[in-house]
Order: C-alpha cells, then sequence, then structure tokens
C-alpha cells in the first residue's frame, strides 16, 4: 500500500499543462496532497480551469490546499481568511496552505488567530510554509510545518530536525533524491519558478 507522502506544490495553469495534471490525479495514491494557486492565491475571480482540476483531484481523494501568502505576519487575518474562503467557494479546496509564515514567536498570537478562522472556514488540513525551522510554538497551530524550502546543494549540507509534523521541499534535485521528511517534495526544477515542474515520478514527458 502507497503511504500518501507528497506534498506538491504545482503552479502551471491547467489549460497550459493538462498533461501534468493529468499526471498528478493518476499519483492520488502517493500525494498528501496538492496545492492550488491560480493567482499567487485564489484570483480575482473564479477560473474553470482549476475548478475542474481541483474537482478531479478530490474525486481520486486528494487533499486540495488552497494557497494564501502571509507575507510573515504582516498581511491582516480578515485578507487571508477572504482568500481561503475564495479557495473553499470556488474550487472546493479542503485545506489550505499559509506562505511565507513567520518563525519568531512574536507572531505566535497572529498566526494562531488565523489559524482558528481557517479551520472555521472547513480547512480540514492546515500547513504552514515557513522555509526555515520556526519556533516551537507554531507546532500546536497546523498539522504540518514546511522547516525547509530550497535548493538540494542547500539541503544536502544541513542536519535538519525531522518529526512527522515537518515537511521539506526541495528543488533542484537530482532524480530518485528523497527528503528526509515523511511528508516531502523533490522537484527538478530550478530558477525562479522551481515549482512549475512535478516531482520526478509524475513528472510526465514533455
Amino acid at each position: 500500500m502507497t503511504t500518501p507522502s507528497l506534498l506538491v506544490p504545482f503552479y502551471e495553469h491547467p489549460a497550459q499543462r493538462p498533461e501534468a495534471w493529468a499526471a498528478l490525479v493518476g499519483a492520488a495514491p502517493s500525494l498528501y496532497g496538492v496545492v492550488l494557486n491560480p493567482a499567487s492565491g485564489a484570483g480575482p475571480a473564479p477560473d474553470p480551469a482549476f475548478a475542474g482540476a481541483a474537482g478531479r483531484l478530490r474525486e481520486a481523494g486528494v487533499r486540495v490546499l488552497g494557497y494564501a501568502d502571509t507575507a510573515y505576519g504582516r498581511r491582516p487575518q480578515a485578507e487571508v481568511v477572504a482568500e481561503l474562503l475564495r479557495h473553499r467557494d470556488w474550487y472546493g479546496a479542503d485545506g489550505a496552505f499559509l506562505d511565507q509564515v513567520a518563525t519568531a514567536p512574536e507572531a505566535l498570537a497572529h498566526y494562531r488567530r488565523i489559524a482558528v478562522a481557517a479551520r472555521a472556514a472547513g480547512a480540514a488540513t492546515l500547513v504552514f510554509n515557513h522555509g526555515a525551522h520556526p519556533d516551537p510554538g507554531y507546532e500546536a497551530q497546523a498539522d504540518l510545518l514546511v522547516t525547509f524550502e530550497g535548493p538540494w546543494d542547500t539541503y544536502r549540507t544541513l542536519d535538519l530536525p525531522v518529526t512527522a509534523r515537518y515537511c521539506h521541499l526541495v528543488y533542484a534535485a537530482p532524480a530518485g533524491f528523497r527528503p528526509a521528511t515523511p511528508v516531502h517534495c523533490a522537484v527538478p526544477g530550478a530558477g525562479a519558478h522551481p515549482w512549475g515542474t512535478l516531482p520526478h515520478l509524475p513528472e510526465p514527458a514533455r
């Protein structure tokens, strides 16, 4: 039985990369979830192509996590929650992927309020993307904490803590490489848009 372990941030439009989105649906048993990011968030209006892709993922039993940037605590709670509500209403997102989450304890109260509101808005799964190791207080607020996001050349030099609640997102990674955390993602993409590629196994031929 396949353990669902891949958290995939795939920031490509379904109309432009239909074969890649089909590959994600085909890889459903291995997926922890897919981050839905139509326009650095939910976008100004519903996008039918993303709605269709999200529906196919949900039918395959995959969590759909709506993307919202929190600007390291600078973005007001109301804006973040409004974004998550659009993801829920337009795309049926059943979880949330909060990006650029602060790591310092001073921001804990702000993120605690966001977490409570996100749960109330229907986010059954909540992921915080810190990109670095955060204060331990954040562990009580989310189901999964991304404690590393960066290139493989950096990742391979580090000895990072690993728990079931941590996730590592690694780009510019060689084929066959698997990050240390149970939930993870490693993609071959590099440069300014690494998350325009899928993990090696589900990535279709182009």
